[in-house]
């Protein structure tokens, strides 16, 4: 199993520090508004990643926290004039209903960063206690040129990033490159410190989180593209001052998303929430879009794709349709061995999900000869792939009858008054049975074996 690694910048083979256990963090929400198809395509790449190590037997410790104290919560809530607790209430809840929606397994555990308050308070007093960080007139401060390592996750240079600072942007610094552990407040949303009342800085919160989950040292961290400078480097910078130790050995970043090739913003008026997204596409459609890219290259989001998405996913189930296959025992297959070579290689959705419609194929080419038996088997193991992807939850014909106003039995009706009427030769009848159910959404196909049908 190998994978990329963002701090060494190659594929590396996956040793966990634990033998056959894997303890992943992965930097999850800041809950003050709905989520939106960016979060999508992040959570969705590790909610893959998380269903794929567990089905080549890793132990997964899957941790995602929740951000719910933030400089936007409290602005958020202030400009709907209730409390912020009452906003990041209402935003968890939307969170989970949207990843629920999409299929996402839940993680093991999801700290909130005010549950961890105490954890946070001991790690800053741990740094100024080693000279890693100092007390301003407003603030609380790491100080950067104290690790002699920053800047090592996105190859960054101390002495470039000072170049080309501007010094007076905040005067309590020591150094423009410093970053707030601890913002002192004495109004709204605040907790007792040896500093005076405040609340945590964004950065020392998953540096607590994720060590009190999974301790000083764990194997993966995760989280979008944009979180590699300054969130993570600082999360690495506080935690091993405080540990002495690697705070954790791989890190994974997915790519960007973009809409028709623009940056996502409500100001261009391309913003679009998962909520939205699932109003014009299934989940299983917009899952099957988000992960057909590799997790780490950019994503353009359109309709183009969407539609790609959903002809893509028609085929497979297509294939299913007409076949027992959820009580088939099967044997593995080279298309097996090709799925696991493409998901071993820093998981290659694109080859593995290729080798999905390798099998849809032959499983078409055997149902065309009549052997359906062989073609059964066959969809179980369709099946058995897909689902360590997320795909193909549904039953072929569940998937086909959704939402077109009409059940399996009723159109099994009509092609069995179809089929009597061209015993009898009445194709007039025939016909006008076929444009029926055209309208109502459902394409016959006459074969040797029989009449099927499938959702136009």
């Amino acid at each position: 199993m190998k994978v990329f690694n963002t701090l060494s910048g190659k594929k590396e083979n996956l040793v966990p520090i634990e033998e056959n256990k894997i303890k992943m963090y992965v930097c999850g929400m800041t809950v003050y508004d709905d989520t939106h198809i960016g979060h999508a395509r992040t959570f969705i790449s590790f909610d893959l990643i998380v269903r794929y190590l567990r089905s080549i037997n890793f132990e997964v410790h899957y941790i995602r926290n929740i951000t719910d104290v933030d400089d936007k919560i409290i602005a958020r809530a202030e400009e709907l004039n209730i409390s912020p607790k009452e906003l990041t209430e209402k935003y968890i809840d939307s969170m989970n209903e949207d990843f629920m929606s999409l299929g996402m397994i839940e993680p093991d555990s999801e700290p909130r960063a005010t549950d961890n308050i105490d954890s946070i308070i001991s790690l800053i007093e741990i740094l100024i206690e080693k000279g890693h960080a100092y007390e301003g007139d407003s603030d609380v401060y790491f100080s950067a040129e104290s690790f002699d390592s920053y800047g090592k996750l996105s190859r960054r240079n101390l002495e470039d990033m000072l170049a080309g600072a501007r010094v007076d942007v905040d005067t309590d610094k020591k150094n423009p490159a410093d970053f707030v552990l601890w913002k002192k407040n004495t109004e709204g949303l605040k907790w007792d410190s040896p500093w005076g009342a405040g609340r945590p800085g964004w950065h020392i919160e998953c540096s607590a989180m994720s060590m009190d989950a999974l301790g000083e040292t764990f194997d993966i961290h995760g989280g979008g593209s944009d979180l590699k400078f300054p969130h993570h480097e600082n999360e690495i910078a506080q935690s091993e001052c405080v540990t002495g130790k690697d705070f954790a050995k791989v890190w994974m970043h997915t790519g960007s998303l973009r809409i028709d090739k623009e940056k996502m913003s409500k100001s261009l008026k391309n913003f679009v929430t998962i909520k939205d997204a699932l109003e014009i596409n299934s989940p299983e459609v917009l899952r099957l879009f988000l992960i057909s890219s590799h997790y780490r290259s950019p994503l353009n989001y359109s309709e183009v794709g969407l539609n790609e998405a959903k002809n893509s996913l028609d085929r497979l189930y297509n294939s299913l349709q007409d076949l027992d296959y959820e009580t088939k025992e099967y044997f593995q297959t080279k298309y097996s061995d090709k799925f696991h070579k493409a998901m071993g290689d820093d998981f290659n959705t694109p080859s593995a999900i290729s080798v999905l419609f390798e099998i849809a194929r032959q499983i078409n080419t055997l149902k065309k000869k009549n052997k359906i038996e062989e073609a059964s088997l066959l969809a179980k193991e369709l099946v058995s792939l897909s689902s360590i992807l997320g795909l193909l939850r549904d039953k072929a014909k569940n998937y086909f009858t959704e939402g077109i106003g009409i059940s399996e039995e009723e159109i099994e009706g009509y092609i069995l008054k179809r089929n009597q009427a061209r015993k009898e030769k009445d194709f007039e009848l025939s016909d006008k049975i076929r444009d029926e159910l055209l309208e109502k959404g459902i394409i016959l196909e006459d074969k040797e074996s029989g009449t099927t049908w499938k959702k136009a």
